[in-house]
This record gives C-alpha cells, sequence and structure tokens, in this order.
C-alpha cells in the first residue's frame, strides 16, 4: 500500500496568488482545498508581509508534507518578472522556514505533465486539472494554476518514484 502524500501547489503573483492541496495516494489525486491569496495594492513590504503570513496560514491549517511552485517566465516585461520573483522568493521562504521541500517546475513542465502538451492553452489545463480531481463547475483561474502545479508535481515524483525502484532492483541481480 502506498503512503499517501499531501502535496500544496502555488501559483505566485504578485498581485494574487493561488494555492492548491491535494492528497495522492498511488495513483490517485483528491482535492484538498484551494483558493486565491489576494494580495491586493500598496506598498511592496506590505504584500509581501500579506502573502507571507496567508501562505503560513494555508500551510498550517492544510498541514501539506511537500509544496511545487511554478518558476518565474520571462517574456518582455522584466519589471513583472522581478515582482514575481518576490512572490516566488516568500512563498519559499514561508515552506523553508518548517523545513519542506520544495520542488519548482517551469510552465511547460505543468503544461505537458497535465495536458500532454507542453504548448497547452490555460483553458486545456483548467479543464483538465477539473477532470483529474473530478471537480465540477469552474475552478478560479490562479487556483486553477496552483493545482496544475500540485498535480504536476504529484505526476513527477510518481515517475522518480518508479525509476528509482527500478534502479534499487538493479542492484540486486
Amino acid at each position: 500500500m502506498t503512503a499517501s502524500v499531501r502535496i500544496l501547489g502555488i501559483d505566485p503573483g504578485s498581485r494574487i496568488t493561488g494555492f492548491g492541496v491535494i492528497d495522492v495516494s498511488g495513483s490517485k489525486s483528491a482535492h484538498v482545498d484551494s483558493g486565491c491569496i489576494r494580495i491586493g495594492t500598496g506598498l511592496v513590504t506590505d504584500r509581501l508581509r500579506c502573502l507571507h503570513e496567508s501562505l503560513a496560514e494555508v500551510i498550517r491549517d492544510t498541514a501539506p508534507d511537500e509544496v511545487a511552485i511554478e518558476q518565474v517566465f520571462v517574456s518582455r516585461n522584466v519589471d513583472s518578472a522581478l515582482k514575481l520573483g518576490q512572490a516566488r522568493g516568500v512563498a519559499i521562504c514561508v515552506a523553508a522556514l518548517v523545513d519542506l521541500p520544495v520542488a519548482e517546475y517551469a510552465a511547460t513542465q505543468i503544461k505537458q505533465a497535465i495536458v500532454g502538451s507542453g504548448r497547452a492553452e490555460k483553458s486545456q489545463v483548467q479543464h483538465m486539472v477539473r477532470v483529474l480531481l473530478g471537480l465540477a463547475g469552474q475552478v478560479q483561474a490562479d487556483a486553477g494554476d496552483a493545482l496544475g502545479v500540485a498535480l504536476c508535481h504529484a505526476h513527477m515524483r510518481a515517475t522518480r518514484n518508479r525509476l528509482a525502484s527500478l534502479g534499487a532492483g538493479e542492484g540486486q541481480r
């Protein structure tokens, strides 16, 4: 019997940060909680403190075993990427302060794991998240993205575990 693991997925943002928590047992994933942390406007220090406090509360309330977070994507707006990086740094720090392991995934990795194509549209990812978790109705965009990050991590850790077990079997020959 495979032990259950609880994964917190985070889709960081400078104004809205999505979070999604799933329980994974074997190949089955179940939705635990998800939502959006609305940071609002004001001084960057106040917004980052708000994010820190809110994520710490999510971690206290849901008790995840592992955390997965989306990596920064830099397209054209470097200023936006820097602000996103600050939010990511806060999220990683909150997890590190309570000794949770953190895995990071590129948007293309997440799309590949959820939809099967690294170039999938956001709507396809949202649809597959609902299907994979058996959710009815719409999911808030940032919360759905965070659930996608958590599902990606679940798939990646399952693959790593299978590869590790194959490697362990080779040593016994």
